[in-house]
């Protein structure tokens, strides 16, 4: 079968088609023959060697399929299920996979394998920074970095859904305006404007009760200084590279902030936690409360201009490769 491996920590030009034998599953696997692969950033962090990885290697972490084989042990699945992943399992660039089926999803007939593998992940990542990070309310007013991306789309639309006075950020007026018909209630360019300086200005100058940033090094700084007395930071991403230390006295004179940096796999640890956040998920989906947007689609073996695409910021919505 057709793979993408990484040889060598590097660009995006140490990624090569290989060919590979079918895995074959063990006790407590299934073998998924994918139908599309999420693309997320710690993919090309996984690349870059900003998060060190046995090469060479296989990335990816999210994938949608139909279950072609079982290993034993398996209760589960059944050949013929549709299933998706998105923590929990490595090596889903690539035309199939074996993945332990405790960390595995059934998809509800009602719900395209495309958009359970554009959705899964970025939904439950949303669901643990509104629900468990902080506690979202109706009538706070909060911040979106990079609102347009496919994290951001959720999160706008949910955030809206729960009564919150949403500000997104993105780059360019299109972007913008995609906020806007997500229900963004105002939008700030950052490419253009001062995101600090507007946010004082729309909330007239007593900041946001929460940010929500994913883009890192590159809005840290403005972050913090975008939120009220006693307001919650949480850095969930680093797109634009990780954020250097810093003097922790910063959130005692900003007005007694909070920092937290959490990672979606810790909050998914226990399967009846997985499948509860999938669930919900999926049920949102096919309810049409929420739209999964997928932004773009490449062959598996373009996983290289893929992967250049979504770091240099020029799609909206999730990517996916297609075997």
């Amino acid at each position: 079968m057709l793979a993408i491996q990484a040889r060598e920590a590097g660009g995006p030009g140490v990624l090569q088609a290989v060919d590979i034998p079918v895995p074959t599953p063990g006790p407590g696997e299934i073998l998924i023959r994918h139908k599309a692969i999420g693309l997320n950033f710690i993919d090309t962090y996984q690349r870059s060697g900003l998060y060190p990885v046995r090469y060479p290697a296989i990335l990816g972490g999210e994938a949608a399929g139909i279950v072609e084989a079982v290993g034993t042990g398996v209760t589960r699945f059944a050949v013929g299920d549709r299933a998706a992943y998105g923590t929990g399992v490595a090596g889903a660039y690539a035309e199939a996979q074996v993945a332990p089926e405790g960390r595995c999803v059934r998809v509800p007939d009602d719900v395209p394998l495309e958009t359970a593998a554009a959705g899964l992940l970025k939904g439950m990542t949303a669901e643990f920074l509104l629900r468990r990070c902080h506690p979202l309310a109706a009538g706070e007013t909060i911040l979106i970095h990079a609102a347009a991306g496919g994290v951001g789309q959720i999160l706008t639309q949910w955030a809206k859904a729960i009564g919150a006075t949403v500000l997104a950020t993105a780059g360019g007026a299109d972007k913008l305006a995609l906020t806007k018909d997500l229900g963004a209630d105002h939008g700030v360019d950052y490419r253009t404007e001062d995101v600090a300086a507007r946010v004082r200005e729309i909330t007239q100058g007593r900041g946001v009760r929460v940010v929500y940033d994913g883009v890192g090094a590159a809005t840290f700084d403005g972050s913090l200084d975008s939120l009220r007395v006693r307001g919650t930071m949480v850095l969930f991403g680093g797109a634009s590279g990780q954020v250097p230390p810093f003097d922790i006295q910063r959130l005692n004179r900003g007005g007694s902030l909070k920092l937290t940096r959490p990672n979606v796999d810790h909050f998914v640890l226990e399967r009846d936690e997985l499948l509860a956040r999938a669930k919900d998920v999926f049920g949102w989906v096919a309810d049409g409360s929420l739209t999964v947007r997928i932004g773009g689609t490449y062959p598996l073996a373009d996983a290289a201009r893929a992967q250049q695409d979504l770091a240099g910021r020029r799609t909206t919505g999730k990517l996916l490769l297609l075997p």
